[in-house]
């Protein structure tokens, strides 16, 4: 069903299974709001699954399912196919990071009686989204005897919540003036976290007063946050939107709404012809740079084991027909047409909110600058299993040509000599604190992955 509206194919029973898998998601990502999170997560669901560490196994064969993680912030599930690997591959791949604040590594300071958090952005955010909203904290404090601290304030109801306060319009006139990108700055985002002096302290008191909270709740020491990656994230749970609930609001759609389903349809693949995995990275979101993104070395890394733990010579040219031979879906998000902004889409290239799993040949900037650009033939394998799988799918570009632009991981994917072409769920509102799909885009993709990894050859 190429670009057709595909709630309309549903009857009841299947609108049910629709709902319920959309409920699991929305409590998925209402309880990972970061990497490590989901990292820790998926590994829970992986072993509850009956899936083994691949460091644990000493041999592999059709049929084991495995895991592989990195640095906690990675993972990858892998089901081992009947056909030789050499044969290929077929790739789930999706990024796990979402736009967010940082702290600084010397974050904490006191100015006329308030105690702030100073940070540092992550990612394309717009930064007056961030402002005069309820903020929370997730992450880890790594000390220096080794322990690591996991930290999560604001999401219990009985936490307090932290915020960036913004101006009163009364007293906003200059502010009004400024360009979009300009009315917040980078270094305006400081984080308001505490207004009470501790008791017989003279300098510092509020700021004081928070280093004593954290030190009896956590045991950490100011020295503590040069060691440590504290995210602040949108506060609460993910919901669903419209007085129909046909959609779901939440943060960090771009893109664990593409992980969550790329890790379900392998989950819920019993058997494949082919080796099959998802893959889950960091980093994307600031060029998927670092050990932990999917430029590292890891991934490959991990197929080379794989290949060794299932022959006795490996040599790298096993890698490389591995490699040459994969199909790989990015399942990465696409920029859904927005009927209040138009003027930003082509319509007839644009993705829609309801039409299904979303096929982008190519994304990049302009003159396609930094993008994959899938082949042809790649595009028809899967034009062919989509339709006859009856799973509603679209194609869409990241708006007019020179209005602007993104990528994803495809290219450096698609660099191992891969075939390889963007596919995920189009989202209003992308990089904001609070982001929107289709329920009906969110099952179609997982439907479409699934088909995906047990048919592409």
């Amino acid at each position: 069903m190429y670009n057709e509206n595909a709630w309309k194919k549903y009857d009841e029973k299947e609108l049910k299974d629709l709902f319920k898998f959309n409920d699991e998601y929305i409590e998925f990502i209402s309880n990972n709001k970061t990497e490590r999170e989901v990292t820790k997560a998926s590994v829970e669901i992986l072993k509850k699954n009956g899936y083994k560490n691949l460091d644990d196994v000493t041999s592999l064969k059709a049929g084991d399912k495995i895991y592989a993680v990195n640095r906690g912030k990675n993972v990858a599930a892998f089901i081992i196919g009947k056909e030789d690997i050499e044969k290929g591959i077929n790739v789930l791949g999706a990024h796990i990071d979402s736009p967010r604040i940082d702290l600084k590594q010397n974050p904490l300071y006191e100015s006329s009686d308030f105690a702030y958090f100073d940070t540092h952005y992550y990612g394309g955010i717009v930064k007056y989204q961030w402002v005069a909203r309820p903020l929370a904290i997730h992450g880890v404090v790594c000390k220096k005897d080794g322990s690591i601290v996991d930290v999560v304030i604001g999401e219990d109801d009985n936490d307090p919540v932290v915020m960036i306060s913004d101006l009163l319009p009364h007293l906003a006139q200059d502010k009004n003036v400024k360009p979009g990108t300009k009315v917040i700055e980078g270094e305006d985002l400081d984080l308001t976290i505490g207004h009470m002096p501790l008791k017989d302290e003279e300098k510092d008191a509020v700021k004081a007063n928070v280093l004593k909270l954290l030190k009896d709740k956590y045991g950490i020491e100011e020295n503590d946050f040069v060691s440590s990656e504290l995210e602040i994230v949108p506060q609460g749970k993910a919901r669903s939107l419209g007085l129909d609930s046909s959609m779901v609001l939440g943060y960090g759609h771009d893109d664990r709404v593409c992980a969550y389903t790329s890790l379900r349809a392998v989950l819920d693949t019993e058997s494949v012809n082919r080796t099959s995995c998802a893959v889950l990275v960091d980093k994307e979101e600031i060029g998927s740079v670092g050990a932990t993104g999917a430029q590292s070395k890891w991934f490959s890394n991990v197929i080379s084991e794989i290949i060794n733990k299932m022959k006795n010579n490996y040599n790298d040219l096993m890698l490389q027909h591995t490699l040459t031979n994969s199909y790989m879906l990015s399942s990465d998000v696409s920029a859904a047409f927005d009927p209040l902004y138009p003027s930003v889409f082509e319509k007839k290239n644009a993705a829609y909110l309801g039409h299904g799993l979303t096929f982008n040949k190519y994304t990049g900037a302009r003159g396609k600058s930094g993008c994959n650009d899938a082949s042809p033939e790649f595009i028809a394998k899967i034009r062919n299993i989509m339709d006859n799988a009856n799973v509603s799918y679209q194609t869409a570009e990241l708006g007019r040509v020179d209005q602007g632009g993104g990528g994803t991981i495809a290219y450096i994917l698609s660099n191992l000599n891969m075939n390889v072409i963007d596919a995920g769920i189009p989202v209003i509102s992308m990089h904001a604190p609070c982001e929107t799909v289709s329920k009906v885009d969110v099952y179609e993709a997982y439907k479409g992955y699934i088909e995906f990894i047990k048919n592409i050859a």
